[in-house]
């Protein structure tokens, strides 16, 4: 795995060479991984609000009560744990590889600031789609415009502090 966040990283400081003066390395290496990650979240959503959720809603039975999930919040759950994991492996190898924590504290710590991005989804989500009318796709992509200045502020000094 490290030969994988040695070649991403190889590639992304090979792009970073005409911003060397408006950004550091660092927040270089964010962006680029989080724009991809962010790129992924939205393929994935698209696709499994469309085909695999198909605009329906999703009815499932936890804690002996039954549920139900609008497509786009359903979509959303879905597509969530996959795409923590791969922001998660992205900052902690090639984003922020100077942090002294552990990697336990900072997957634990990674998944608050995660959490709390998660919450702005949900609300946006519901904002956007359910008061606003517009439709779902775009209005992932407006929320997560949102999640991403916080999720830098707090991966930086809290989750991958050095």
């Amino acid at each position: 795995m490290q030969t994988i966040a040695q070649f991403i990283t190889k590639i992304i400081d090979f792009f970073y060479q005409p911003f060397r003066r408006l950004c550091s390395p660092e927040l270089f290496r964010y962006g680029f991984c989080g724009a991809s990650n962010m790129v992924l979240d939205w393929v994935l959503y698209f696709l499994v609000y469309n085909f695999i959720v198909g605009h329906d809603l999703v009815y499932f039975t936890l804690l002996g009560r039954q549920w139900c999930l609008t497509p786009h919040i359903a979509s959303l759950c879905i597509v969530f744990p996959i795409t923590l994991f791969t922001g998660f492996w992205l900052n902690r190898h090639v984003t922020f590889t100077q942090s002294s924590l552990h990697g336990v504290r900072q997957f634990v710590r990674y998944i608050t600031i995660v959490s709390l991005n998660l919450v702005i989804n949900y609300f946006g989500l519901k904002l956007f789609v359910d008061i606003c009318g517009i439709y779902p796709t775009p209005s992932k992509m407006i929320v997560t415009t949102i999640t991403v200045i916080v999720s830098y502020f707090g991966q930086k000094y809290f989750s991958f502090r050095k």
